[in-house]
């Protein structure tokens, strides 16, 4: 996802974010043609170790997002 997507997704500014990747706490960006994305994946593990919870993904169960 990219930057502004990240930003709805975790409910921060993008200057947050940008913050939180610089101090360690979010994942760094990978480029994917000229933008810079984000992996859900990624960034659900890196939340779940800051709160210390497991996120419940609903979209696990759903065939159209199955990983596999």
């Amino acid at each position: 996802m990219r930057k502004a997507t990240l930003a709805r997704y975790l409910d921060m500014a993008p200057s947050d974010i940008e913050r939180e990747v610089a101090a360690g706490r979010l994942p760094l960006p990978v480029k994917i043609g000229r933008a810079e994305h984000w992996s859900r994946s990624a960034v659900d593990s890196m939340v779940e170790v800051i709160t210390g919870e497991a996120i419940d993904d609903w979209r696990a169960s759903q065939p159209l997002y199955a990983r596999g």
